[in-house]
């Protein structure tokens, strides 16, 4: 057998989750990894000591007598790992961006984090738009964050990874007196000849003005031009009353005085959010939020996409990937 000079510790803990599973796609779940690339790193790994250490049929998997004899050894320095990286950890909160106090979607997911994870602070922040987090997220200054991760400018997803979360609803926030306020549900044909805001010139949330603006396209809706940048909700509030453009939102918009949420249809438009983190990040609450976000996104059926929903095809391909 061969002894390499470096082994990634990945490889390791895919070898580990396989030997508990006995089985490659439970434990490609498990890691949130495409089971083919499961698959690949058990090989790898295979490789680089010169041995094999699974036998795999189409019915079962089963460890080899070298899997068996080095089994004791991973889990060894895994835990070793484990240990360092939460002794790292202990002296600061993981620092979560939850966008602004009233959406719910990153908040129950950051609820069931500090469930799963009692031993660690994860503490809220909000910074009011993905891109302006991302930077954030670059310069060590947060740790996490929510949104559209295809609108971010391709030099600050570099140096991200993400985990789809959920298909969030859009909907259209109407003065109390506008003629479609009535209405249950809004069709997006009826708000042709509408002048809609959504965030133009705001440089915390270029992400969400792209995601409106192809919206809009071909359909007789006017994005409303930049509006002074309002700090705090009584302040955005006063704006909006002043300028009486509809706004547009997701579905769990925080209520304003004077207004009425209408959901979208026909088709019904959807804001891909993620989970974002910088690459390489070390800090062992991560993952729990990650476990979190998986979690509740499954009992919500966040991520089934409705047949009738919309969403951008860059959009698309980012919330297919594992």
């Amino acid at each position: 057998m061969a002894a390499p000079a470096h082994l990634e510790p990945r490889l390791l803990r895919a070898f580990v989750t396989v030997a508990d599973e006995l089985h490659f796609t439970r434990a490609a779940a498990r890691l949130y990894v495409a089971q083919q690339a499961l698959s690949r790193d058990v090989r790898r790994l295979e490789r680089e000591l010169g041995c094999e250490l699974f036998v795999r049929t189409t019915r079962q998997v089963a460890l080899t007598a070298d899997g068996e004899r080095l089994l004791p050894y991973a889990r060894a320095v895994l835990q070793a790992q484990d240990d360092l990286f939460a002794a790292a950890g202990q002296a600061r909160p993981l620092l979560v961006d939850l966008n602004s106090p009233g959406l719910r979607t990153p908040r129950q997911v950051l609820h069931r984090a500090r469930e799963l994870m009692p031993g660690h602070e994860l503490m809220a922040r909000y910074e009011s738009g993905l891109t302006w987090a991302a930077a954030e997220l670059l310069a060590g200054r947060l740790d996490a964050s929510f949104g559209r991760f295809a609108g971010l400018a391709p030099a600050l997803r570099s140096g991200l990874a993400q985990q789809p979360v959920r298909y969030e609803p859009m909907a259209v926030v109407l003065p109390v007196d506008h003629p479609l306020a009535p209405l249950t549900e809004v069709p997006l044909a009826s708000l042709a000849g509408e002048t809609v805001y959504a965030g133009a010139g705001n440089p915390r949330t270029p992400e969400w003005t792209d995601l409106a603006r192809q919206l809009f396209q071909g359909r007789g809706i006017t994005l409303a031009p930049p509006a002074p940048l309002a700090v705090g909700e009584e302040e955005f509030q006063r704006v909006m009353a002043r300028t009486r453009h509809p706004i547009l939102a997701v579905v769990d918009f925080p209520p304003l005085p004077s207004t009425v949420l209408r959901p979208l249809v026909d088709p019904v438009p959807l804001s891909p959010v993620s989970l974002v983190w910088r690459k390489g990040i070390v800090h062992p609450a991560l993952e729990g939020l990650r476990r979190a976000a998986a979690a509740v996104g499954a009992e919500r059926d966040w991520l089934r996409m409705p047949e009738e929903g919309w969403i951008p095809a860059s959009d698309s391909v980012v919330m297919a990937s594992p």
